[in-house]
């Protein structure tokens, strides 16, 4: 189980620096706080969704990697955006234990390169029967490189 946890870490940080990611600008990282502390990223994958992959080190060790569909307020303001996801998480406790999350939130980019957050990422546990998990709220506040792909409002 060690060895697997440790390839799934190594996985991780090897797609956030590989070159066809750092070639995508707007990409941003940071840490998020609330439930679960976490570190995450956050990948465009074209102007609405994005990868939006978080390693959790709290009192257990998981990895979470989330698809989500960015959505803006049309008279809202320029940098709000509302997004609802879905993806995997794997927890590394004392066992192995699989989710199934969804990932729920709104975030604000402000005009220098800082994004904050607020969401919540209800699961169900796959691993011990299929228990739904509600907890798993958090504050992000994400540092963003570059500004190549940019969020836009839809008319």
């Amino acid at each position: 189980m060690k060895k697997l946890s440790l390839i799934l870490f190594i996985t991780f940080f090897a797609v956030l620096s590989a070159k066809e990611i750092k070639a995508q600008a707007n990409w941003e990282a940071g840490i998020r706080f609330g439930d679960d502390f976490s570190i995450e990223a956050t990948i465009p994958l074209g102007i609405a969704p994005r990868l939006h992959p978080a390693v959790y080190i709290t009192d257990r060790f998981g990895i979470g990697g989330y698809f989500d569909w960015m959505f803006a307020l049309n008279k809202g303001p320029e940098g709000l955006k509302f997004y609802p996801g879905l993806g995997p998480e794997l927890f590394f406790e004392y066992d192995f234990a699989f989710h199934i999350a969804g990932d729920f939130g709104v975030e604000y980019s402000f005009d220098f390169p800082l994004t904050i957050g607020f969401d919540w990422r209800p699961g169900f546990e796959v691993t011990e029967g299929f228990d739904f998990k509600a907890r798993n709220w958090g504050f992000s506040a994400r540092f963003r490189f570059g500004e190549g792909v940019s969020f836009k409002k839809v008319d």
